[in-house]
């Protein structure tokens, strides 16, 4: 087997229309081994695991720079049939299960063994009986390599969804060339137990000479079964290690360290206490796909800029579209002391609070009007801002010099490049849009505003004007912001506080100024020893 490696990636390098998103990455993994790959959201695992698969979205734009190996040959994966072929499986974290057949059948799917029959005797194979036994029998030998005792006759749909997961490994490891396995998060969906489970099924592969590529947050899951550790960051390894010379406080620091710089802030004339909440939520639930809330504590402090980050899929999104009541929630949300009725986004946004999306042109925008009525419309409707009496009594019509000379002083204020307020917001770059969101929410004047990923998708140069904006209406305005963003460190350079949501839930509450180690920890579900908890 060539240089005793099962795989091996050298020096692959990937762009996005001029982005670099992975730089000279490489790793190295031996059949029998457990390889974790870990780093923040955004560090470049996925794209690498594209490029593995062979999945269309990498040679649509592009293709990549670099070399694949297989048992020390280079070969070419353009899709993943290809890398099914070549003996890669891939475990993902959303199911890829048919909820109405058997276990048997989805673990056998578009690999069923077949009978003859009189009729295919006749006619030919492609009428050939299938050997539901045989199937069963193989899913069962899958089954118990994983020592479970799941019922491989039983409907997908009547599984609990620890089984689901079990079951889509099943499926990879019933495959007779299977050599390589990538498992993606396999226990972001499980319980304490069942992951439990897994990390030891996991091992009995690996002991099978199964390579094993392990990509999770969950630190101590690392700690548990990784033979070797590459950690990415901003697309670049950025350390390797086995596991015994890994400690956990290490590895965190290395997933999200990087040289923050603390914004300048202006001073304010009363700093933000505990002694003087804006809002206090309690035992709030959310369910918004992928990023449910379960149970959620947290008071925001009138004035500050609270920041709420974490890794994605554990709650943090769902928080500000629940209590704006854009996804059903049940709980409890009190705003200077008044609680605020949940599932009506009218009587939220009447109660003194805005919410700029995080999907601004699905959510946050009128692609196709202009800029000025992007900025007024949601206080026009909700607040009756810019409408003026009629002939008929009762009759309010748009105060079009009124929309008009706010428009252009927005433009002014927020520095929103177009040629002016009657352009289509369409057309306006990325980094435009968001300032034209952010007008609209502060054209409502809010006492407490809940903005999300406020600079996804912008470049560089946007983000900060995006930032400083929402700093100085908070000093000046005394703007009491809650910014959830995936990006951690725009979160130190601006927030008073950092909320770190885990698996639906507050983990702890950390200063800008905290340790990496801290940060890392809290975002992997670690208890740390040295929280700063302010």
């Amino acid at each position: 087997m060539g240089n005793g490696y099962v795989l091996e990636l050298n020096n692959i390098t990937k762009s996005y229309f001029g982005t670099t998103v992975l730089k000279a990455v490489s790793l190295a993994l031996k059949p029998g081994e457990i390889h974790a790959l870990v780093g923040e959201n955004g560090a470049g695992k996925s794209t690498l695991m594209n490029i593995l698969f062979g999945m269309s979205v990498i040679f649509d734009t592009g293709g990549f720079e670099g070399q694949i190996k297989l048992d020390g040959q280079e070969v070419t994966i353009d899709s993943p049939k290809k890398a099914m072929e070549l003996g890669i499986g891939m475990v993902h974290q959303e199911f890829m299960l048919i909820p109405g057949f058997t276990v048997a059948e989805n673990v056998k799917l578009n690999r069923e063994p077949t009978r003859p029959n009189i009729v295919s005797r006749i006619f030919g194979p492609k009428l050939r009986t299938l050997d539901e036994a045989k199937m069963e029998k193989d899913s069962r030998i899958a089954l118990d390599k994983l020592g479970l005792s799941i019922d491989e006759t039983a409907l997908i749909a009547s599984l609990p969804v620890g089984h689901m997961q079990f079951v889509e490994i099943a499926r990879e490891i019933d495959k007779s060339n299977v050599k390589l396995l990538v498992f993606d998060e396999p226990t972001a969906v499980l319980t304490e137990s069942e992951a439990a489970t897994l990390l030891t099924a996991m091992k009995r592969l690996a002991s099978h000479g199964i390579g094993i590529l392990f990509i999770t947050h969950r630190l101590d899951e690392v700690m548990e079964v990784a033979d070797n550790i590459t950690i990415l960051r901003d697309g670049e390894v950025v350390s390797r290690m086995e596991r015994k010379d890994a400690r956990l406080e290490r590895i965190a620091e290395l997933m999200v360290g990087r040289s923050i710089k603390r914004a300048a802030l202006a001073p304010r004339a009363k700093e933000p206490s505990d002694d003087d909440p804006i809002l206090e939520i309690s035992n709030l639930r959310v369910e918004m796909p992928g990023e449910r809330v379960r149970g959620l504590d947290l008071t925001v402090r009138r004035g500050e800029i609270l920041g709420i980050g974490g890794l994605a899929g554990h709650g943090k999104v769902g928080i500000a579209n629940g209590v704006i009541g854009l996804y059903p929630a049940t709980g409890e949300v009190r705003k200077n002391g008044q609680r605020i009725p949940l599932n009506d986004p009218k009587h939220a946004l009447l109660s003194g609070m805005a919410f700029v999306s995080e999907d601004r042109r699905g959510v946050g925008l009128l692609l196709d009007e202009s800029v000025e009525m992007n900025l007024v419309l949601t206080a026009m409707q909700v607040q009756g801002k810019f409408l003026r009496p009629g002939l008929i009594e009762g009759l309010r019509l748009e105060d079009r010099a009124e929309i008009r000379r706010h428009a252009l002083q927005s433009i002014k204020d927020l520095d929103i490049r177009c040629t002016g307020p009657g352009q289509y917001v369409r057309r306006l770059s990325g980094g435009n849009q968001q300032k034209v969101c952010l007008g609209r929410a502060f054209t409502m004047e809010p006492e407490l505003l809940w903005v999300s990923e406020p600079t996804r998708g912008i470049d560089v140069g946007a983000k900060q004007i995006v930032l400083d904006l929402l700093v100085r209406f908070n000093r000046e305005h005394n703007m009491t912001i809650v910014m959830t963003s995936s990006e951690l460190a725009e979160l130190r350079k601006v927030c008073d506080r950092i909320a770190i949501i885990y698996e639906g839930k507050v983990a702890g509450i950390l200063s800008p100024d905290a340790p990496d180690t801290d940060f890392g920890l809290m975002m992997a579900g670690v208890s740390a020893a040295r929280r700063e908890v302010v």
